[in-house]
């Protein structure tokens, strides 16, 4: 057997995005902080995120109204408790962001007086989204960054994937760290720490279409249910209403505050349709937006719809949407003359690792924050802009738990070395890549915006040949980056099938033709990890 290096730290938090640079800053100062990035520490959802954060920062708007538009978008199935324990923490979350430097939007009242300029989207009642301009998303990532790179406590370990969550004998129902893989160097290592943090983000890659970046591969959720933890409603996958649709625009998103804004869906022709299907129109949740969008594209045979802001002036547009103008005029298109072709896209998992409000799972020591977790915040659709929210509100959670533990011991007992004396290495990686696009491919087909239970049935057996393939591929060969990946989308793949198939309703983003209505009384999906039992 070989040695392994073996790094230590107090904290290991896998992920860089939002909540994981987040909770990296709020613990700096009493722990010493590894973070850990399966790409570039910029590369992530968060840098990708155009439209903003919800938070109640006007005096006509109400805590009150936040919880209630959230309720309604969660199609009776958020946790009220967590829906009101993460908007009541907004605006101080907020805040906590506007210190780091976060440049959000301001504008001038009637009296001349700047304050934050706050634009409206799908399912909000109010103007409450706090926005840089529409690149939010990267506004806060480079915000964070900056402080993060700036602090001595905190160690960035780039291009490592993590590979799957450290127990002991001795203590099986506590996380020890995880054995990672050091993508430059090609050889496998162990982070040992106190408490480790999941901020992987979610698993849209699993979609043959998705808005994601290449790196939300359900990591952080598979290796969760692997350790034995319970995970939650993975059958709500969340699809983006409007993707760009153009052969070189791959995952760019035309962000909902677009249709806040006034611009509406429509056909090739320039007609509206959202009125038939929601008296919101397109102002309507991103969940019945986009089976209007797929409805109308199948009913007549079309690649795609459009969005038409282009009665709106082009000063107005450019000034408010300028990543946007920027890209589509880059493809082409004139967005402030011409209406934009957009198609649904895999999005945001509303489920994953079940946690309680400190961001705690089943398992001790172990914390999971951001997409990768499932809080009830989202119940069967998230609302727009409430995702970078939760971000931060369970980072800060998370924080305030582990540093009420600084007293914690560290578990000395030897780890065992990671052992590649009986695999060598893969000469046929198009096994891998073959594996890989068929599972996008028939989980789009089978397990997208529309089910049945036969499709479910045929994606179910589908994963489970891939699994024994993968299982052999894996005792037989290193370690690489697209096998690990592949690994955990199909672990994720089985998560989200068998959620839907205990699923007997139609509720959300969940629409199951085989059970069209939606029950009265509204539950969780749970599937119980080892540790819960």
């Amino acid at each position: 057997m070989s040695s392994t290096v073996e790094h230590r730290c107090d904290v290991l938090i896998i992920g860089s995005g939002a909540a994981g640079l987040s909770l990296a800053l709020k613990l700096a100062h009493k722990y010493n902080v590894i973070v850990l990035s399966k790409s570039t520490l910029s590369e992530g959802s968060t840098r990708y995120a155009q439209g903003g954060i919800a938070a109640v920062f006007d005096e006509q708007d109400s805590i009150e109204s936040h919880v209630a538009d959230t309720l309604d978008a969660g199609a009776g199935l958020c946790d009220e408790e967590a829906v009101r324990f993460t908007a009541s923490q907004a605006k101080s979350c907020m805040e906590w962001l506007i210190n780091y430097g976060v440049p959000f939007d301001q504008e001038k009242d009637e009296h001349g007086v700047e304050r934050f300029h706050l634009t409206r989207e799908g399912g909000h009642s109010h103007r409450r989204i706090l926005h840089a301009a529409d690149a939010t998303g990267h506004a806060v990532q480079t915000s964070l960054q900056e402080a993060v790179l700036q602090h001595p406590n905190i160690h960035l370990f780039e291009r490592y994937n993590a590979i799957d969550l450290v127990r002991h004998k001795d203590a099986p129902n506590q996380c020890l760290g995880a054995y990672v893989w050091n993508r430059k160097k090609e050889h496998v290592e162990f982070i040992r720490s106190r408490f480790t943090a999941l901020a992987t983000g979610g698993a849209s890659k699993v979609y043959q279409y998705t808005s994601n970046p290449d790196v939300s591969s359900g990591d952080g959720i598979a290796m969760a249910w692997r350790a034995g933890c319970s995970v939650a409603n993975m059958e709500f996958n969340q699809f983006h209403p409007t993707c760009l649709f153009h052969p070189e625009a791959k995952n760019f998103l035309i962000t909902e505050a677009l249709r806040g804004e006034g611009a509406f869906l429509c056909h090739a022709d320039g007609s509206k349709f959202m009125h038939k299907f929601d008296p919101r129109g397109d102002l309507a949740p991103r969940d019945i937006v986009a089976r209007a969008i797929d409805y109308e594209m199948k009913r007549l045979g079309k690649d795609c719809m459009y969005l038409d802001i282009s009665h709106k002036s082009a000063d107005f547009i450019v000034k408010h949407f300028p990543n946007i103008y920027r890209k589509c005029r880059s493809l082409g298109i004139d967005i402030t003359r011409h209406p934009i072709p957009v198609v649904p896209a895999a999005h945001y998992s509303c489920g994953g690792v079940k946690t309680d409000f400190n961001a705690k799972t089943d398992l001790d020591n172990l914390y999971a924050i951001g997409e990768v977790a499932y809080t009830g915040l989202h119940g069967a659709n998230r609302m727009a802009s409430n995702s970078l929210l939760e971000c931060i509100v369970f980072a800060h959670a998370a924080a305030k738990d582990i540093l009420a533990k600084q007293d914690k011991p560290v578990f000395e007992q030897e780890i065992p070395a990671w052992d590649e004396s009986q695999v060598g290495n893969s000469d046929e990686e198009v096994v891998i890549q073959h594996n890989w696009h068929e599972l996008r491919l028939f989980m789009w087909d089978y397990v997208g915006i529309v089910r049945t239970n036969k499709r479910l049935e045929r994606a179910l057996r589908r994963i489970e040949l891939l699994q024994q393939e993968i299982h052999d591929y894996y005792a037989n060969f290193r370690v690489s980056n697209n096998l690990l990946e592949l690994r955990n989308l199909v672990t994720v793949a089985e998560l989200i099938v068998r959620c839907a198939m205990n699923r007997k309703e139609s509720r959300g983003l969940h629409y199951n033709l085989d059970y069209p209505d939606m029950l009265d009384e509204a539950k969780v999906t749970v599937l119980a990890g080892r540790v819960s039992r």
